[in-house]
């Protein structure tokens, strides 16, 4: 009967200039696989490599402090350090422990946000390359294919995946509050930041069927236009366009107020009372927030949404636990 042995470092325990050492290319993951299962102790071998951790699964028929031995070995042979340079941040288990590690894994019991569903995929994804390398045998094979099973069970009867937990997912998150359905919607995008971005396409993605573009640099708005199938706009002309989107998002260097109460006020007239959702990610802030003030116009500034994130976050926890 093999033993389960695992090695690995995380971002709990090495910074990225460690982790990005020990990473393993895509292109040389097979190469790798291949290179750790024709070790004497190693029968069976699974490589996980993604931004945030680096582990290696195996299957031994030998005395596992020997087989963690190896693994060791291998990680420092394969990328020339020596073992000095990844040791005091190496995690290291064996059979019950390394089953329970991969299970937290898989089921984003151990990631950075707690229930983020990406790592599950990444997880898929290692094990499929292992599985098409033929580097899996019986043992890992039961392993992971019971560690899906609890990741489904524990993202289906908990909440653990429930609550929004980044700056973008909370602004889809809270327009749904406000609208309650995103179907048909207009979103108005001011400026291009990396963040903003992201919110508009997440909006996009549940339902919002338009997209409005502004820039100060009108080629910067074309170009994220094209790239998202939006339309661009001109900043200085924005308020006449304001009128026709339900949820704004704003993400500007400007210094100053872009969205004036005034602005809302006549957007409001024009739409007939219909509500009005503003998203403000900027520093210094682009929308006034005495705008909050009237009936039906909603406006919600880079802390409000980290509170929600967090106290979502804070959530999960409770779900995890």
């Amino acid at each position: 009967m093999n033993n389960i042995v695992l090695i690995g470092v995380s971002h709990k325990t090495a910074p990225v200039e460690v982790r990005e050492r020990l990473a393993f290319a895509e292109s040389r993951l097979a190469e790798a696989l291949h290179s750790l299962t024709q070790r004497p102790a190693i029968s069976e071998g699974l490589i996980i490599s993604t931004c945030n951790r680096v582990e290696i699964i195996a299957a031994t028929p030998e005395n596992t402090e020997q087989a963690l031995s190896h693994l060791t070995d291998f990680l420092h042979r394969y990328h020339g350090l020596a073992p000095h340079h990844f040791h005091d941040h190496l995690y290291r288990h064996a059979d019950l422990e390394a089953i329970r590690h991969v299970f937290r894994v898989a089921s984003s019991l151990d990631s950075m946000v707690v229930g983020e569903p990406q790592i599950l995929g990444q997880v898929k994804e290692a094990y499929n390359l292992a599985q098409s390398e033929k580097t899996l045998g019986q043992t890992l094979n039961n392993l992971m294919s019971r560690a899906f099973t609890i990741a489904k069970r524990i993202r289906t009867e908990t909440g653990i995946g429930s609550s929004a937990v980044s700056i973008s997912y909370v602004a889809v998150e809270l327009a749904r509050k406000v609208f309650d359905e995103l179907r048909g919607r207009t979103v108005l995008l001011l400026g291009a930041g990396e963040m903003a971005e992201l919110a508009a396409k997440h909006l996009m993605n549940c339902g919002a069927s338009k997209l409005l573009i502004a820039s100060r640099t009108f080629e910067n708005a074309e170009r994220l236009a094209q790239e998202m199938n939006g339309q661009a706009i001109r900043l200085d002309e924005m308020e006449k366009d304001l009128a026709r989107a339900d949820i704004v998002i704003c993400s500007t260097g400007a210094p100053h107020y872009l969205i004036r109460a005034e602005h809302a006020r006549r957007a409001l007239v024009a739409r007939r009372n219909n509500p009005i959702f503003l998203i403000d990610i900027s520093v210094p802030r682009n929308i006034d927030p005495a705008t909050s003030e009237l009936d039906n116009v909603f406006v919600f500034d880079i802390d409000d949404l980290q509170a929600v994130a967090h106290e979502n976050r804070q959530q999960r926890e409770r779900e995890a636990a």
